[in-house]
């Protein structure tokens, strides 16, 4: 009977960075993959690839992306995201709530990683286009957010299965982990189905990293609560929570904000689970620039509360809460050049008007005369004294507004109007295990350490609460991934 000395359960970032972690330790690793290898890579296929660490200036960044050419530094101001700042994010939009120890791992880690996966040969260029607006002839990024993998999601999968591949770790696709092998001490592997039939894969170590249950719609009605059956998958149909169920099974100890998760605008007609073809793009997160109503024709959010980092993944939620679950996005001409490159696919659910009765009519389920009234007493309380700057925080604000827009307010007024509807699209759930913060081992209900098991990415609990800042997700994953796959393969050293 062939043991394996790790068995990573996934086949996305994080369970990648933990198969990779553990074979370059010595250990021999096994990755087993629910889905088909034509869909597979998890949630991380269909992220455009932003990832978020500290970085103390440019000399930081040209050591992950040495192609950086001197042209490219000298028309960009790509500023600093400090340890400090991210911490002061990461707090600010969980509401202090995340869990500090893990929160320190994820940001003092968060640039060795890079430099890790980069040596690994992970491509990473400038965000161009979606974090940063070219003012004056240079371009500004904002929000903490500068990098991406080459080629988004899509190639970051492909690329870390190549180089799993070239390092001899055998991944196994159509493999669903149905249960763990636990004697009631260790765990000693892990049962799967195939197509054909139940076995046993006997391992040393575990390490589970094979996402959440945002796919299961009676699971998130469960946790989330009701109408969350109503909302749309942004991303793969196979995270279902058997992750976190086999592990709970055993004993394990879960953590964090079960009844939270990642969840955005998404187009009001994409499909229930994630499109590979469209990949985020039914995404609409332009919406700072414009107002959001809901059927009763009202605003029911500050758009422009903060830089869409650090709204995006909560405001799906109360999208959701919206009568009949939906909002339509509106902008003016002032402000089309601003809209990200997903407002202009051919799957999208768009109208156009010329003039704002015109729209009113067209906006499907929308009380058209309550409408009219709110944008125009949106429109007499738009402070236009304060100029306009999408690069910053501009304070150009309504006044006098039950509901405000702190930012980028401007007048809708310059037709032809254009009118996108959309509803919520969950992204993946906050609610996870409980693991030691030094070693992403998971930790029984006693908070005792489960020998042999251990967890990352969306199945860690305790990091992210009620929200989350664009770009940490893969981050996230990275981090305790390696994390996972270095403590695991020691582990099997010391045995």
């Amino acid at each position: 009977m062939v043991e394996w000395d790790v068995i990573v359960v996934g086949a996305g970032n994080a369970a990648f960075c933990a198969a990779l972690a553990a074979s370059e330790s010595g250990a021999r690793v096994l990755m087993l993959e629910r889905a088909p290898k034509e869909e597979n890579g998890g949630n991380s296929r269909f992220t455009a690839g932003a990832i978020r660490f500290a970085y103390d200036g440019v000399d930081d960044l040209r050591a992950i992306m040495p192609d950086l050419t001197d042209d490219e530094v000298a028309m960009t101001d790509f500023g600093t995201y400090t340890e400090s700042q991210f911490f002061d994010d990461m707090f600010r939009v969980t509401e202090f709530r995340s869990d500090p120890d893990l929160c320190e791992a994820l940001v003092r880690q968060s640039q060795g990683t890079m430099r890790w996966m980069h040596g690994l040969g992970i491509r990473f260029v400038p965000i161009y286009g979606r974090q940063a607006f070219k003012i004056d002839g240079k371009f500004k990024f904002w929000g903490g957010l500068t990098v991406e993998t080459w080629g988004g999601g899509p190639g970051l999968v492909d690329r870390l299965t190549e180089i799993a591949t070239e390092r001899g770790i055998e991944i196994r696709y159509n493999a669903r982990v149905v249960s763990l092998v636990h004697d009631g001490h260790a765990v000693q592997g892990v049962k799967v189905k195939t197509r054909t039939a139940i076995e046993e894969v006997h391992a040393k170590t575990v390490i589970l990293a094979c996402g959440g249950f945002e796919s299961n719609a009676e699971w998130r009605t469960r946790y989330l609560g009701p109408g969350w059956e109503l909302a749309r998958t942004r991303g793969s149909r196979f995270n279902t929570g058997d992750g976190l169920r086999i592990a709970l099974d055993i004993g394990a100890s879960s953590a964090g904000n079960w009844s939270g998760c990642h969840a955005v605008g998404w187009d009001r007609n994409a499909p229930e689970f994630g499109d590979l073809a469209v990949g985020d793009g039914f995404q609409k997160h332009s919406y700072p620039f414009g107002i959001m109503v809901n059927a009763n024709g009202r605003r029911f959010v500050d758009e422009g509360a903060d830089f869409r980092n650090y709204t995006y993944a909560k405001y799906g939620r109360v999208i959701l809460e919206q009568p009949n679950q939906f909002a339509w996005q509106i902008f003016d001409q002032k402000v089309l050049h601003t809209l990200r490159d997903e407002y202009r696919i051919k799957q999208v659910s768009k109208v156009t008007a010329p003039t704002l009765e015109e729209l009113a009519e067209k906006l499907e389920g929308v009380n058209a005369a309550n409408f009219l009234d709110e944008v125009r007493r949106y429109n007499e309380a738009v402070n236009t004294d304060i100029p306009f700057n999408a690069n910053v925080k501009d304070g150009r604000s309504t006044v006098g507004l039950e509901i405000p827009k702190s930012n980028w307010a401007n007048t809708i007024d310059e037709g032809p109007f254009e009118a996108y509807q959309v509803g919520c699209g969950i992204t993946f759930t906050f609610g996870g295990l409980r693991i030691d913060p030094q070693t992403a081992q998971v930790l029984d209900v006693d908070l005792e350490p489960i020998p042999g098991l251990y967890t990352a990415g969306e199945m860690v609990g305790g990091l992210f609460y009620f929200n989350y800042p664009g770009g940490t997700g893969l981050m996230s994953g990275a981090v305790f991934g390696k994390m996972a796959g270095t403590a695991a393969a020691a582990a099997v050293n010391e045995k």
